[in-house]
């Protein structure tokens, strides 16, 4: 079969379609490109010229047409100069010493950003696991946009990534643009606070889980900078504390009233207010057989309608947020359970932090979305043993997620 040479194909610019053959299943494209003048590359000539010293046919993998793998042969020239120079012509469909093409290689790239596992972009493109993880080495250098200086908001959390021999990465992210800005080998406290020196000069908030070597490494490199506690984390305390009544007090229960305790737990969680029927009976069952337990959702319910009013008044009442979480200091005293009593202290040692975060409205809510992400990712390539491909993997992803042409 032929085909005219104005048929355009993408990443054939300037390309004369001399041929077009199916053989086997795969499509099999004779190509060349127009004789014209060309520079000759000598350092110390530059003059044109047109003449033409030899062909050659090089075999070029190139991505599917028309659902079927294709291969580019292309008939390249090359020419010599009065000076005795001799070179390949210029064109767009080949990098030098290269056997894919240009448009295979960009291919490669956006599926391995789109999220794909090195083996599943290997299969779909028909070329080596080797090949890809090469290619995407290749896009580090050339795509990425590393971050050279941190913004005045930042936050930081941490990930099980399971890469470079470390159980736990780090990632700094801006929670106000929503992009991530870099990862971290580790968690520890002297990755964290290089890292921040080095870049954080113009960071004057911090947001940030309840971590106290994430606290120590933020106030050493950065000058005690505000610190905003993600409220996620510190909510928390108050369910982990539910949950550990609830499981020691069910010990006394019959057996059929332990199992159904524990399968129905969800009822102690969930507000009030949007419970069920039937999940209203459960809960008075229960709370019924146990004046402790009752107490304990008394106080999360307690905690609740706080924590709604403080997010209703923000930054606008400071002080009455700041009289109800002393209420239900007194609150906790008052009823006795040492569970919740153990989440007051902690609380006071993290008043301050826990009251920026409803004066500043700030929440790590969007670097959480990227620890999802980053866990689909890891669970389709089954880990990842170096972390330098990890981290660019993530970065890339959340740089060019939305890029569905060719990569500029």
């Amino acid at each position: 079969m032929h085909m005219y040479s104005n048929i355009s194909l993408p990443g054939f610019k300037g390309i004369i379609i001399k041929e077009a053959v199916e053989v086997k299943g795969n499509y099999h494209l004779h190509v060349e490109m127009e004789r014209r003048a060309h520079h000759c590359p000598a350092e110390e000539c530059g003059q044109m010229t047109e003449k033409v010293h030899d062909y050659r046919v090089q075999k070029i993998q190139h991505m599917k047409i028309f659902a079927r793998p294709a291969t580019v042969y292309y008939r390249k020239r090359r020419y010599v100069c009065d000076c005795g120079k001799r070179f390949f012509e210029e064109n767009e469909l080949v990098d030098r010493y290269q056997r894919q093409s240009r448009e295979f290689k960009q291919t490669m790239a956006i599926e391995l950003i789109h999220g794909k596992s090195f083996k599943d972009v290997a299969l779909r493109l028909g070329t080596s696991p080797t090949t890809v993880m090469r290619r995407f080495d290749e896009v580090e250098h050339t795509h990425l946009k590393e971050t050279k200086e941190l913004p005045r908001i930042i936050a930081i959390d941490e990930y099980k990534g399971d890469a470079g021999g470390e159980r736990f990465q780090t990632i700094i992210a801006d929670p106000v643009n929503r992009r991530p800005l870099e990862i971290l080998p580790d968690r520890k406290k002297e990755t964290v606070k290089e890292y921040l020196k080095k870049y954080g000069g113009k960071v004057e908030v911090v947001v940030m889980d309840m971590s106290h070597s994430f606290k120590a490494a933020v106030d050493q490199a950065l000058n005690r900078p505000i610190v905003v506690a993600d409220r996620f984390h510190f909510v928390r305390y108050i369910y982990w504390a539910l949950e550990r009544v609830r499981r020691h007090v069910q010990k006394d229960f019959s057996d059929y009233d332990r199992k159904k305790c524990k399968r129905m737990k969800h009822v102690f969680y969930k507000r009030n207010g949007k419970l069920t029927e039937k999940q209203q009976w459960y809960l008075d069952r229960y709370l019924g057989m146990s004046d402790y337990m009752r107490k304990a959702y008394e106080l999360k319910e307690a905690f609740c309608v706080w924590f709604d009013r403080a997010k209703e008044t923000g930054e606008h009442d400071l002080a009455a947020t700041r009289e109800g979480l002393h209420a239900f200091y007194s609150l906790v005293g008052q009823s006795g359970v040492t569970e919740f009593a153990k989440v007051t202290e902690t609380f006071r040692n993290w008043q301050k932090e826990i009251m920026n975060s409803f004066a500043f409205g700030l929440h790590n809510g969007y670097i959480e979305g990227i620890n999802n992400q980053t866990k689909v990712i890891k669970r389709n390539a089954f880990g990842f043993r170096r972390f330098d491909r990890f981290r660019l993997r993530i970065l890339l992803h959340h740089q060019y997620k939305q890029i569905n042409g060719r990569l500029t």
